[in-house]
């Protein structure tokens, strides 16, 4: 069962204090307060956990300060919308917010390999408006003798470009816990020049000690990719670890699943997923169509398949797009084939808000039909 208090009723209130005591005068029940910091306000929820199923709502519905009584009846706890009952309020970071309805372009460098290459894909972004980019320092590869990223060497450079170059929040995947804290002391270092949304890759889709991990800290909000080959439900449940640390601030990635029958892409493209996501959890929705796709082909209309992928997730409903870009792809040294160019930046952009202007246009037909 959750208590949902009213808005901007904080955990520390007498309010709250009341709908402990009350629920824990019910035996085999305990109650865990969570803070929830939307983006435009204050979420206080009581979570009663235990044999719930004798316990009725109007004890708690008749409360001043309670907004409603909610019977759990889906299973994802601390992310789901629990059949719509339960708000998306969203998240703020560092200035960015993030909810079910706004929209963002976190385009960049699959990996870091140099000071030159990733100034130049900061002043890029600079030149065109956005604030928001990726940045890879660790990179777990397939081969063992394939790049595994710089980690946290080029963290200083990356960090004092960003602040130079006025990006806001740099998507970066870690691998391991003490990834999180070398990432803590670099920013500290640059004068907190930028933010980081930590990654939680596809390999590590299911690596519950890392999710636990990242899960309990609140210093930085998490970007999950689905696992390669496993369900959404695992994937989801994966999201619940991340939740029940107390760090709510997660962004759901859909990146294509591991299976054949996508070829010739590399990735089966999952972007019919997206409004299933937001159906299903609070948590925003983004598409990754680089690692989808994963090359860059020419279709017979002249439109790239990246392009048209990143099209399919948008007119869906995704609120970011996790997109490649290099300077010199044939440099990169970790997924060249399906980095776009520079030059490419400013139309792919433009088609995006092209796209998302058709999808909100689809909303206000449903919303009068």
């Amino acid at each position: 069962m959750i208590i949902v208090m009213k808005a901007d009723v904080l955990p520390e209130s007498p309010e709250v204090a009341e709908v402990v005591r009350v629920a824990e005068r019910y035996p085999n029940v305990r109650a865990e307060v969570r803070k929830i910091q939307g983006a435009t306000r204050v979420l206080t929820e009581v979570y009663l956990l235990g044999s719930t199923s004798s316990i009725p709502l109007e004890p708690f519905e008749e409360m001043a300060a309670v907004e409603k009584a909610i019977r759990i009846r889906e299973k994802y706890r601390a992310i789901g919308r629990h059949e719509g009952q339960v708000e998306s309020v969203g998240f703020e970071y560092n200035g960015v917010g993030f909810t079910q309805d706004n929209f963002h372009v976190f385009a960049g460098l699959c990996a870091v390999d140099s000071p030159r290459n990733t100034e130049e894909m900061f002043r890029a972004l600079k030149g065109v408006g956005l604030t928001t980019t990726r940045a890879g320092a660790y990179k777990p590869r397939t081969s063992p003798y394939d790049f595994q990223g710089h980690g946290k060497d080029c963290l200083p450079y990356v960090f004092e470009l960003a602040g130079k170059y006025s990006i806001k929040i740099i998507a970066m995947e870690v691998t391991h816990e003490s990834h999180v804290d070398e990432i803590r002391e670099a920013l500290k270092a640059s004068g907190n020049a930028t933010g980081v949304m930590l990654q939680i890759g596809t390999r590590n889709a299911q690596n519950f000690e890392l999710l636990k991990a990242v899960g309990m800290q609140h210093d930085f909000p998490v970007m999950f990719k689905r696992g390669m080959g496993i369900t959404l439900d695992e994937s989801l449940n994966a999201c619940e670890y991340l939740a029940t640390g107390g760090n709510h601030r997660i962004v759901f990635c859909l990146r294509g699943m591991k299976t054949n029958l996508g070829d010739p892409h590399r990735n089966f493209v999952d972007f019919a997923h997206v409004p299933v996501v937001k159906r299903l959890t609070r948590l925003p929705v983004c598409i990754d169509p680089s690692h989808a796709v994963g090359k860059k082909t020419l279709a017979p209309d002249g439109i790239l398949d990246i392009a048209h992928t990143t099209a399919q997730g948008i007119i869906a409903g995704a609120n970011l797009v996790l997109v490649d870009f290099h300077p010199k792809p044939d440099e990169a040294l970790c997924d060249g084939p399906q980095a776009l160019l520079l030059k490419e930046l400013e139309p792919f952009l433009r088609d995006c808000a092209l796209v998302r202007k058709a999808y909100e246009e689809r909303q206000r037909l449903y919303a009068t039909a």
